[in-house]
């Protein structure tokens, strides 16, 4: 890989190893080899600017769960070393809640939950990223409703004015990535299908998803079947019916002992007008932030079809941001 360090194999190898430096070796200080001096990352609940502000979050989080560990199940990547690579990653993270923090005094409660990341690299270094936390997982977890949690972070953090203030188009930051993704057909098929649940076409998941679909959702919810996708994604399209829905990166790989999969990161953005998955409509301003895996294949005969999916979002983050509006409770 041109400009990256030759140790690394190829770019799955480089993200995955220098994901458990920085965490499980406690190679704290090598982020300012790794990540550029500007980098901008984004998560649901915050837009990050430059390096110090991610190592300061680093080391928070290392204080309260000492023990994680970054499991990496697939790295799912476009582009070129030359012009740079982006890689959509998903991480199964178990963790100690043994030191006080921003979940509150150290339990001793073991987590388990997964993150789905995109990171844009070149020349050994990520300067722009999308990260979603399975907030939902860690904070029921602990023992918290994620609307509860959300509730007491607004009020630490000062009241709705001055709370730390979630991403959403006012609140993030532009990074130098412009990349889309690529032309795979596999991204194609489930930017398609996506496209279409968006728009109501329910009737899309019986038909491109195998019967037997396994499921990954918030709240590291894992579900089987049809009826299971129809409700997770009915519930959400629910809750926020006149919302704008975007795909704003789209991948597609084949790749040798693997199944063909995909990654999209997509949106939702707009009012919370409808009853679905977040309660009694609230008339806040929302934005989902989202990012989807699949894997696709066929038994026999069959015609391929979506047998495994991983979607993310913070249920938190949304909370937070009907919260801020209603004022419900704080």
């Amino acid at each position: 890989m041109k400009g990256f360090d030759p140790r690394f194999a190829d770019f799955p190898d480089y993200i995955l190893g220098i994901t458990r430096e920085i965490w499980e070796d406690r190679g704290i200080a090598t982020l300012h080899d790794y990540y550029a001096p500007d980098i901008i990352v984004r998560s649901p609940g915050s837009v990050v600017a430059g390096n110090e502000g991610v190592i300061a979050a680093t080391m928070a989080t290392l204080a309260e769960f000492p023990d994680r560990q970054l499991l990496g199940e697939d790295v799912i990547w476009s582009g070129t070393p030359e012009e740079g690579m982006l890689s959509s990653h998903r991480i199964l993270s178990t963790a100690t809640h043994a030191g006080d923090g921003v979940y509150g005094k150290a339990s001793g409660t073991k987590l388990t939950y997964r993150i789905l990341a995109d990171c844009h690299a070149i020349e050994n270094r990520i300067d722009d990223e999308w990260l979603i936390r399975d907030q939902g997982a860690i904070v029921r977890q602990l023992g918290w409703k994620p609307e509860d949690y959300a509730r007491d972070l607004i009020v630490r953090e000062g009241g709705p004015e001055a709370c730390v203030k979630p991403c959403t188009p006012q609140t993030d930051r532009p990074g130098p990535y412009k990349g889309r993704g690529n032309d795979n057909e596999w991204g194609e098929r489930l930017a398609d299908l996506l496209n279409r649940v968006m728009n109501a076409d329910m009737a899309a998941i019986s038909g491109a998803y195998d019967r037997a679909v396994s499921l990954a959702y918030p709240g590291h919810v894992t579900a089987h079947g049809l009826a299971a996708a129809d409700g997770f994604w009915m519930g959400l399209r629910a809750a926020f019916p006149s919302a704008a829905f975007e795909i704003h990166h789209r991948i597609g790989r084949d790749d040798p002992l693997m199944p063909p999969r995909a990654a999209i990161r997509w949106s939702l953005t707009g009012r919370h007008d409808g009853w679905g998955a977040f309660g009694k409509p609230s008339g806040a301003d929302v934005h989902v932030m989202g990012i989807t895996h699949a894997e696709f294949g066929a038994l026999g005969a069959a015609t391929p079809a979506l047998r495994r999916e991983y979607t993310l979002f913070d249920e938190t983050a949304i909370w937070k941001q009907i919260l801020m509006h209603t004022g419900e409770g704080l």
